[in-house]
């Protein structure tokens, strides 16, 4: 029973029976147990949740030999503590009475009702509602994988496939498909998996032993079902009803079976209705930019520094006014069309709201009081929306009614928009006319329906609105007759209506009052008459809270049937929401729309950051041109740290995802081909979970861009090779570097490295072109001009950037004299003071702290005073006490040059 057995000595009365026989059906689960006003969890689960929750942990019987632990948390106010139980890595089960207590003789019957799983959460207060809360179910068959993925709160079905991919050389095993192809299928459900920000992951037992899905998808909570809930006959028939005869979309059997697997779930722990469930949207990748998870991290898609949304990209570009159009945006942030027409169709739509901003503001006022009309019409088609949602329901659709007729004249996506929405006025009317304006949040808090509507309901509420004042009636009338002028009209939910007397008073109570309850002070009495209308009166109020349920019940039931135009509105909301943000963003940052083709250059004039241009308040951002592609493959750009290399890097990137989301961009002209994938190797981490070193990781990293290359890939490479020594690193930069050109595709590369030795290669191949970023050197500093040029930088100027971090002097004068030694050659001489034992003949060691003479006092013993010129004299002189000054020596070629340069000044 999940841990939870009746040891000796318990006495089990038969609610506790009760309670075991459902906890023994769901073991994995927290049993929360409806008594009363509470829900009550016994045994382990007592001792789990109340440790998790931080609440008391009582005790049933605790004069018993064996005590049963007992914990409750309020019935009216449980999802706090229900997020809490999920946020520690549990399930909860909610059991309730599943018929009236007044009509059971016995002990009153209940149930599990449903099971909260992180997937399954559909209460709004427990969701973010700019992010999707996705369930993913996981099959496996010899042909490949299927991921049915499912947003409870919304209705969205998405079905995404994942064929096995032949690999060249490789035997295909009995199992259907060679380790090779089925790894990387599964890297492939990974990737999905991170990319939809899955919540909860369902898969079989078979596949939760897979050792390389665990690893990437640790984090994520897992559900485990049988074989036989992949009911491949089922997702069929669902199929066929959810979609129009003849449009069935070909799903393999993989894909199919987790639908099945998918709906099956949801019937055994939602329980409730799934009418929202929309048609799936069949995914197949082909037309979606790919952005693995490492790319999304690199380039700040969702969270910026320190993991929060400020600073990202998603950030910048979220001017959304409605939870669906956040949502939307951020599905197209993750995943860009590689489709020039239905990337120009969203590149319109923004256009338009661009150069019309009164329109542009008409609408986003009428989206500002939309409310999140998805996850609304999906509480409705499970029929568990309130009173409230459906007021808010009516007021939404007037708003989309206000938005078709600004919509009227709009063509393209726009109008499709437009022709998609649909303000439902029945829908409206019938709203209108059945509830009151201002109902209460829940059916049981009445009164809900309007006055008018229902002739029994009208008549119920008089009697029960007249038997209240006819219980104040009473209540006066009794006062004058007895000349007790204290006495009151009770009522108590337990003892019902009754007259309340003090004790000072007793003597004038009349004979026909019947003792009913003895309180410290008071005594309560009843009449015949009272009793009487007590009856009336309850029996009034009870059935017209039934009434009222049943007539909203109704109502609900009337709504749903609009399930269908209702997530059309929703999603056509999210798209127009999604526009006039980039369309917003556009006109205030001075964006342009860029042109895509099916050619192979990218063409960027002026482009900037998005992000970073916005961070840097009062600071100019730098431009910079970016020509890329055919002859100018791959441009291999040097410069020293902080002069805005990687900056550059990202910025081509985010300004190729953004064209291709639909967005403008940020840069004065971008012409641009497709691309297909952006891979980054960016920055240095570690994996220490796997005892992965910094190296390690780097180098899986890079192996993953070069297996998955193509003609129309972007890849972005900053630093490859520096997690190792020296020499290490430049050969295997160098290495990477040959491979992305000789290579039978051709991708686009940006290429930063400090490795100077890497711009022969623009000798050796031809569609490598160096480039660097500019620098200054201004009376002994240096000033970064963040300004990408033609050519290899000719210095690091490693020196000075830690100088600038704010080195100690005396750590980057040392550092100078070390450089400049090291740039003659001079550095590396034989260490005759260390033992040579076990070391090849001629090995030499780094003397960094050695006694011997510094290059300047060799030089002085090199000059022959009695044959230099005076004028000779002071140049030499002058040249050492510049070479003290900087720390360092200049080689000879640079002193004969400066001896020159001072010769022709003095001149």
């Amino acid at each position: 029973m999940g841990g939870v057995e009746a040891g000796a000595g318990v006495k089990l009365t038969p609610m506790l029976a009760q309670y075991l026989s459902l906890k023994e059906r769901h073991r994995d689960a927290i049993l929360m147990f409806r008594l009363g006003d509470f829900y009550e969890m016994f045994f382990e689960d007592a001792e789990r949740a109340a440790a998790i929750l931080d609440i008391t942990l009582t005790a049933r019987n605790k004069q018993d030999a064996a005590p049963i632990p007992l914990c409750g948390v309020p019935f009216h106010s449980v999802e706090p503590y229900i997020q809490k139980l999920l946020g520690a890595g549990l399930k909860v089960a909610i059991c309730e009475q599943v018929e009236d207590a007044k009509a059971s003789k016995g002990l009153v019957d209940r149930d599990v009702v449903r099971v909260i799983t992180p997937g399954t959460v559909f209460e709004e207060e427990s969701l973010d509602p700019r992010v999707p809360s996705f369930l993913a179910v996981l099959a496996g068959s010899p042909e490949g994988y299927g991921l049915a993925v499912a947003d409870v709160s919304t209705g969205e079905v998405r079905v995404v496939e994942f064929p096995l991919a032949p690999v060249a050389g490789v035997r295909t095993g009995d199992g259907g498909g060679s380790e090779i192809e089925r790894a990387d299928a599964i890297d492939g459900v990974a990737e999905e998996i991170a990319r939809l920000g899955v919540r909860e992951l369902v898969l079989s037992p078979s596949l939760q032993a897979d050792e390389r899905l665990a690893a990437r998808s640790r984090d994520i909570f897992r559900s485990l079902i049988p074989d036989a809930w992949y009911d491949s006959a089922e997702a069929a028939v669902w199929l066929a009803s959810v979609t129009a005869a003849g449009e069935e979309p070909e799903l393999g059997p993989a894909a199919l079976a987790a639908l099945g697997g998918l709906r099956t779930y949801l019937r055994e722990t939602y329980r409730g209705k799934l009418d929202h469930l929309r048609a799936p949207e069949i995914c197949r990748g082909r037309d979606t930019l790919i952005l693995d998870q490492i790319t999304r991290s690199n380039l700040a898609l969702l969270q910026g520094p320190g993991g929060e949304r400020r600073g990202s990209l998603l950030g910048l570009l979220d001017r959304t006014t409605t939870p669906m159009g956040s949502r939307t945006l951020r599905r197209w942030l993750l995943a860009p069309l590689t489709s020039c027409p239905a990337i120009g169709r969203r590149l319109d739509a923004v256009e338009t709201l661009v150069e019309a901003p009164e329109l542009r503001a008409d609408l986003r006022r009428a989206l500002a009081g939309m409310g999140d009309a998805e996850r609304l019409g999906g509480r409705i088609g499970a029929g568990v929306a309130s009173p409230r949602d459906l007021m808010r329901l009516r007021a939404a659709l007037a708003r989309v009614g206000t938005i078709c007729e600004q919509l009227r004249r709009a063509s393209g996506l726009l109008g499709e928009v437009a022709d998609t929405l649909d303000p439902l006025p029945g829908v409206q009317e019938r709203i209108a006319v059945t509830l009151v304006d201002e109902p209460p949040p829940a059916v049981r808090m009445g009164p809900i329906v309007r006055d008018g509507f229902h002739a029994e309901v009208d008549e119920l509420r008089g009697l029960a609105r007249d038997g209240k004042g006819w219980v104040a009636a009473l209540e006066g009338r009794e006062r004058k007759r007895t000349g007790i002028a204290s006495l009151k009209v009770r009522y108590n939910r337990v003892f019902g209506y009754s007259i309340e007397v003090t004790r000072p008073n007793l003597a004038l109570v009349p004979e026909e009052y019947v003792r009913k309850q003895t309180l410290a002070g008071a005594e309560r009495f009843v009449t015949a008459e009272l009793k009487e209308q007590e009856r009336r009166l309850l029996g009034a109020e009870e059935r017209l809270r039934r009434l009222e349920a049943d007539l909203f019940a109704v109502l609900l039931e009337e709504i749903g049937e609009s399930q269908r135009p209702l997530g059309e509105n929703a999603r056509a909301l999210g798209i127009l929401d999604t526009v006039l943000a980039l369309a917003d963003l556009a006109h205030d940052r001075g964006y342009v729309r860029p042109q895509l083709d099916r050619g192979d250059a990218i063409m960027i004039r002026d482009g900037r950051h998005p992000v970073i241009e916005v961070s840097r308040a009062g600071e100019r951002f730098v431009p910079n041109d970016c020509t890329l592609g055919g002859e100018r493959q791959i441009l291999l750009i040097t410069g020293p740290n902080m002069a805005g290399k990687s900056t550059y890097l990202r910025q081509v990137a985010l300004i190729v995802l953004m064209a291709q989301m639909g967005s403008f961009v940020p840069a004065v002209e971008a012409r641009m081909g497709v691309v297909d994938r952006i891979f980054t190797r960016v920055g240095a981490s570690d994996n220490l979970t796997a005892g992965e070193s910094t190296f390690m990781v780097e180098m899986r990293e890079t192996a993953h861009i070069l297996s998955g290359l193509t003609d129309r890939s972007l890849v972005i490479l900053d630093e490859i090779g520096r997690g190792t020594s020296t020499f290490d690193g430049i050969a295997i930069a160098w290495a990477v570097a040959e491979h992305l050109h000789d290579c039978r595709a051709t991708p686009k590369t940006l290429f930063a490295t400090h490795y100077s030795e890497l711009t022969e290669l623009a000798r050796e191949r031809p569609r490598i072109c160096n480039c660097s970023v500019a620098v200054r050197e201004w009376r002994g500093e240096i000033i970064f001009l963040r300004r990408i040029v033609e050519g290899p930088a000719s210095r690091s100027y490693g020196v000075e950037v830690g100088r600038l971090a704010g080195l100690p002097a005396s750590v980057v004068a040392r550092a100078r004299m070390l450089l400049a030694t090291l740039e003659r050659g001079e550095f590396l001489a034989e260490d005759k003071r260390s033992p040579t034992v076990g070391r090849e003949p001629g090995f030499q060691q780094l003397g960094l702290f050695d006694d011997r003479p510094s290059v300047v006092e060799q030089r002085l013993k090199q000059l022959d005073v009695a044959r230099m010129t005076p004028l000779e004299a002071i140049n030499e002189l002058n040249a050492l006490a510049e070479a003290v000054r900087r720390g360092g020596w200049q080689d000879e070629q640079s002193r004969d040059e400066q001896s020159r340069d001072e010769q022709s000044t003095d001149d």
